[in-house]
């Protein structure tokens, strides 16, 4: 299984446009090799980089959606997947683009496939559907990029 970007090659530069600088959108994702006896999918977007000072566990999660049917295999740039969102660190059910206080950090763009779909309300957060979905997991990948503010 795979998750691939036509907008920044992996360990690569996120482009403005899909950030905090830019239009705060999120780009293209495609998925390839999703398992056959797979029926859904999740997806989370997470900064492990987070400075202490802004939270404790250093981490900031940007996006988190499950229940993605495993057919839905292209995420268009600038669209909510189908699924159920979950809740960000920010306190939203979308999308939040890279935003560094700092320096450089990592985006891991994360996507699970799983053999049954998962009983959680609307906005659960990524913590309880990465407990939720741990019997289920059939495979998983990543897509790793980078951004660093031009001016802070």
């Amino acid at each position: 299984m795979h998750i691939t970007s036509p907008a920044f090659e992996p360990n690569g530069k996120i482009p403005s446009e899909y950030t905090c600088d830019g239009k705060n959108i999120n780009p293209q994702l495609i998925f390839t090799d999703i398992p056959k006896n797979a029926e859904v999918l999740v997806l989370i977007m997470d900064d492990p980089d987070v400075p202490e000072f802004v939270r404790k566990d250093r981490m900031w999660v940007h996006w988190v959606v499950y229940n993605i049917p495993a057919t839905h295999v292209n995420i268009e740039k600038d669209t909510q997947p189908p699924g159920i969102p979950g809740m960000n660190t920010g306190g939203a059910l979308n999308y939040q683009g890279p935003c560094p206080p700092d320096r450089e950090h990592r985006y891991f763009f994360k996507l699970y496939a799983l053999k049954s779909p998962l009983d959680l309300p609307r906005g659960s957060t990524k913590a309880e559907v990465e407990r939720a979905m741990q019997p289920y997991i059939l495979a998983e990948t990543q897509l790793m990029g980078r951004y660093e503010r031009k001016s802070q």
